[in-house]
């Protein structure tokens, strides 16, 4: 689901990262304020990740989806990461809970 599915657009992030919590849905946002591992603990969550496009074109967010989309049935775990996605690579940082 995203954001305008669930008619929060314009919610603050922390709200929207609690809906995300209560939901175990892993977030995916264009946003590094989430990127934040003390306001926003990898841990807590059911995943966080962070595109990071050259630009927020639809071609660039398009490319790094490709990136990450195989990714994601490789067995590197989503829930309680955070993952940060770029034309260069993939970094993830475990949470500290593990």
């Amino acid at each position: 689901m995203t954001i305008f599915d669930q008619e929060m657009v314009g919610q603050p992030d922390l709200k929207v990262a609690s809906i995300c919590r209560a939901e175990e849905r892993a977030l995916v946002k264009l946003d590094l304020d989430f990127s934040d591992i003390r306001t926003y603990p990898p841990a807590a969550h059911a995943g966080i990740i962070i595109l990071r496009p050259r630009t927020q074109s639809k071609p660039d967010v398009l490319a790094l989806l490709g990136r990450l989309l195989p990714l994601l049935g490789g067995g590197e775990q989503v829930s309680g990461n955070l993952w940060i996605v770029q034309e260069n690579g993939v970094r993830i940082r475990e949470g500290s809970d593990r």
